[in-house]
């Protein structure tokens, strides 16, 4: 077959486009994208195996007064990309056992030994990447898909562009479990790590609780004392704190501070409690009759639990003046009482030093479901509104908080800072937040539970100041 060679002027029928009568008058150097090799790389691979391209003398040696034809039409090079780190090339074939008269004879051609790919598959880069984008424990297939790749891509002769793959791209080689997904970087706990320092595993470990609190009042003659409840929080985002013989209300939206009322030198704040719309306040005193450690009302208002110094936990309703259901299991004053949001007739209760015991009742089969020994004085509990889990505050001789997770009562945390008994606990409304005092004249604020799915963006609480913040309360 005879070859012409083509005018410069002339661009051929077939590359004429819009932009081409400009882009010939160029004088710019040949870019990659519009050399035929370029062109022959982004055509089908199934063309380039039965048919492979064939340069023409002119285009092997251009002559000097040939011009390179440019063309809008952007057709990438792939050249450059190394397919086989995707297993798109087919896998070598396994060299041949080395005879005993070959042993010690090396190829002149090559300048050092070859990689083979059982030795690219051991390395610590190849390892990490399978487990990364595969997951779980190493299969013979995987273990082969991984040692082509990497042989492909650390040995010099690397297979051609068009060679055919070997099978479907987005295919894996094995089934991957839903829950291996893998994250470079992570912020949960070292439970769920898979390579230290290195990857992670998502939403497998324990959720992250913060270990300081984020703001603490001084709160000055907070009293130290088993039988008081001087702390509550409204639906309305108001912290009530009796202290001495007055009454406090702290804006958590503002931090302003308010004095509720003054009892006089007399008397003295022995409990504050606010109605479930938080436009009421209690205030008990100690001009009272009636002495008890807890108190508390069901989420639907149909159950009262109350718990004493005689060691009795006492269920009321509103259809009887006497007690519909009473527990004597705890050996020590029942002061920590909570009623669970999220399974109704679910009673937490908690006894005091010579108990130390967390007791579950199902009080609408009158069940005692479950005991668990914290070792120390149990002070309050709280149930969580957003998810299954409690917190308890101790006394004697630890003063820690803890935060559990229900019904396997698993510790999820266990947090410290108080210097006397923790007695007081309150839950902000929005579920987030909890406050803790103790004898130590402060008021801690900690992050310790999860914002409900449902929530939206303008939470009702906006102490979410993440610094450390320390104030008085009055």
């Amino acid at each position: 077959m005879d070859h012409h060679q083509i005018p410069p002027s002339i661009p051929p029928p077939a590359m004429r486009s819009p932009m081409e009568n400009s882009a010939a008058a160029s004088t710019k150097p040949p870019t990659p994208s519009s050399t035929p090799s370029s062109r022959l790389a982004a055509a089908p691979s199934s063309r380039l195996a039965s048919a492979p391209p064939h340069p023409s003398p002119s285009s092997a040696a251009p002559s000097p007064a040939s011009r390179t034809v440019y063309s809008d039409r952007f057709i990438p090079s792939r050249s450059g990309s190394n397919l086989a780190l995707f297993d798109l090339a087919p896998s070598p074939p396994p060299p041949p056992p080395p005879s005993p008269s070959s042993s010690h004879e090396v190829s002149p051609s090559a300048g050092s030994t070859a990689t083979t790919p059982a030795a690219a598959s051991s390395s610590p880069y190849c390892a990490l990447l399978r487990a990364a984008l595969f997951g779980g424990p190493a299969t013979p297939d995987r273990v082969a898909s991984s040692a082509s790749a990497c042989s492909s891509s650390s040995s010099a002769g690397a297979s051609p562009v068009g060679s055919p793959a070997t099978g479907n791209i987005f295919r894996f080689k094995a089934e991957v479990p839903r829950n291996a997904k893998r994250a470079l970087f992570s912020d949960e706990g070292d439970d769920g790590v898979l390579f230290p320092g290195v990857f992670t595993t998502r939403g497998t470990g324990p959720r992250k609780i913060p270990r300081s609190p984020y703001k603490v009042l001084d709160a000055p003659a907070l009293q130290d004392d088993f039988y008081l409840n001087l702390v509550d929080w409204s639906s309305h985002n108001i912290l009530a704190v009796g202290l001495g013989n007055c009454v406090y209300l702290w804006n958590a939206c503002s931090s302003k501070v308010t004095k509720l009322c003054d009892l006089g030198v007399d008397d003295n704040v022995c409990s504050v409690g606010w109605a479930q719309r938080g436009t009421h306040l209690a205030v008990g005193t100690n001009q009272g009759k009636v002495q008890v450690c807890g108190l508390k009302w069901s989420y639907d208002n149909r159950q009262l639990a109350s718990g004493g110094n005689d060691n009795r936990l006492y269920v009321w309703n509103q259809y009887s003046v006497n007690p519909v259901l009473k527990y004597t299991e705890h050996t020590a004053a029942v002061k920590a009482i909570a009623w669970s949001p999220h399974l109704h007739g679910l009673l937490a209760s908690g006894g005091g030093t010579a108990d130390r015991c967390i007791r579950f009742w199902n009080t609408t089969t009158n069940m005692h479901l479950n005991c668990v020994d914290t070792g120390s004085q149990v002070c309050n509990l709280v149930w969580s509104k957003n998810v299954n889990e409690l917190v308890s505050t101790h006394g004697y001789s630890q003063n820690q908080i803890i935060v559990w997770r229900y019904p396997t009562m698993s510790k999820l945390a266990t947090l410290t800072g108080h210097t006397y008994r923790v007695l007081y606990l309150a839950i902000s409304p929005d579920g987030q937040t909890i406050v803790t005092g103790a004898g130590d004249e402060t008021l801690r604020f900690w992050n310790v539970f999860p914002s409900p799915k449902s929530q939206s963006s303008d939470s009702l609480s906006s102490i979410g100041a993440t610094s450390f913040v320390r104030s008085y309360i009055r």
